[in-house]
């Protein structure tokens, strides 16, 4: 007797609270496995597809595309054990204790155990969402077999039974990265598999990471006011809202900023790329440049811990940068870019801006930077006041290169003329270590041959 089993929105970490369903990608009658992606959701992050913990024939869908739905809502209705919808749908019913051969979610399914609960501000779901789209039966259709992650295997004897795996990403992360949770052993409570060992995983196998397809989501239209017209502050908006206003609300930031001679940077980048090989941007010169600065004032990688009252310096630079999108302003972070040569720089952000522009990018892609790098040059302008990502430090903007009047060797010439303008915490540092800090680079960006000395 099939049982009928209901999934909920679950927890999709970073301290999301809600998600907008984008598009469905089962409908009712439909017969998934365990694993299965069944509907395309956006968060204030990014667009995740999420896969149902059970096997059997979708009986119920709740909310339309474009409802947003609270963490712990019904998403579906599964008929477990049945290969086509049964004469009459049984009502949702609490999760299986395990009893039988019926698949459930293990324990703390969407949550991360290893920290303490969090209360959670659930909104309460409208009738609208919570009324669940059921259609007549469908012809029987035979079941479809779980899923197995393909790719290399980490060597070793892969053991039976379950899998502790407690979170949805935790599983696509796996999927995609070609890694068997089956020959991971976890670091959780009683061997539960958590991001961190998949990770640590996927770093032996040194295997590329392929972005979920996921296509671009439509805005909604906007509500339209007699005072003019009212734009939902929700989604990536609503996040860069709150992320920029509580960085203006916590940190007492400052400003300094130079103008620079890049001629002689512009031409050592011509001469790199005369050689042949991959081309190396602009914008990952300045990256080294600011990883080189960053290894001399490792003031300005650092956070504020205000429950400890400590400033806290980070080992690693994860820098971020900013990217202008369709669906608004996305800062990807690039891990660990002390240790990667421009080359290595410049594949990165060609890989993290393409995700960018297709919203592909997931939320790991998009949190624990520690320095962020602003071209906004590339909008026309010379100069700007960064407003630093908190928890971050520092920001550095960079302002377009272009022909300006400049002395140079005692004679007025026609130069390359870039502004930098750095913004930073004056909590971690005064004002001389931050200049110290903006001189190296100008210094780096005038003469490119004082990063060699830096390195």
């Amino acid at each position: 007797m099939p049982q009928v089993m209901e999934f909920k929105l679950p927890d999709l970490g970073e301290g999301l609270t809600e998600a907008e369903i984008v598009r469905w990608l089962v409908a009712v009658g439909d017969v998934v496995a365990i694993d299965q992606p069944v509907v395309e959701v956006e968060t204030a992050k990014a667009m995740v597809e999420v896969p149902c913990p059970y096997g059997g024939v979708v009986t119920a869908r709740f909310g339309e595309e474009g409802t947003e739905l609270p963490v712990g809502a019904p998403l579906i209705t599964v008929a477990v054990g049945a290969s086509s919808l049964p004469e009459v749908p049984a009502a949702p019913v609490a999760e299986a204790d395990g009893g039988g051969n019926v698949p459930r979610p293990l324990i703390g399914y969407g949550e991360d155990h290893s920290r303490p609960a969090r209360r959670r501000r659930v909104r309460p779901v409208t009738a609208a969402v919570s009324a669940p789209v059921v259609v007549a039966p469908v012809a029987p259709v035979a079941p479809v077999a779980p899923a197995v992650p393909a790719g290399p295997v980490p060597a070793g004897p892969v053991p039976a039974g379950p899998v502790p795996v407690i979170s949805p990403l935790v599983r696509k992360l796996a999927k995609d990265g070609g890694v068997d949770l089956r020959a991971l052993k976890g670091s959780g409570p009683e061997g539960l598999i958590l991001r961190a060992d998949v990770e640590a995983a996927l770093a032996v196998l040194r295997a590329p990471e392929p972005a979920p397809v996921a296509p671009v989501a439509t805005a909604a239209a906007p509500a339209v006011a007699a005072q003019g017209e009212r734009i939902p502050l929700k989604g990536v908006r609503g996040a860069v809202a709150e992320k920029l206003s509580r960085s203006r609300r916590e940190i007492p930031d400052a400003t300094c900023w130079v103008d620079a001679d890049a001629t002689e940077l512009m031409a050592a980048r011509a001469a790199m790329n005369a050689v042949g090989g991959p081309k190396i941007s602009v914008l990952a010169l300045l990256a080294r440049i600011c990883t080189a600065a960053l290894a001399k004032y490792p003031e300005l990688n650092s956070t504020v811990d205000l429950a400890a009252k400590e400033i806290v310096r980070l080992p690693s630079v994860h820098l971020g940068f900013a990217a202008q999108t369709e669906r608004g302003l996305v800062v990807p972070v690039v891990r660990d870019a002390q240790h990667r040569n421009p080359e290595s720089l410049s594949a990165e952000f060609a890989r993290l801006t393409e995700l960018a522009r297709s919203g592909k990018l997931t939320p790991s892609d998009l949190t624990g930077g520690t320095f962020t790098l602003n071209n906004y040059g590339v909008f026309g302008v010379d100069g700007s006041t960064p407003i630093i990502n908190h928890p971050e430090a520092a920001m550095l903007g960079v302002g377009r290169i272009i022909d300006k009047p400049w002395v140079h060797e005692g004679q007025l010439a026609v130069r390359k003329v870039v502004q930098l303008s750095l913004t930073f915490d004056h909590r971690v540092c005064d004002g001389g270590t931050a200049g110290g800090f903006l001189r190296h680079v100008a210094d780096c960006v005038e003469s490119p041959a004082v990063l060699l000395r830096s390195l």
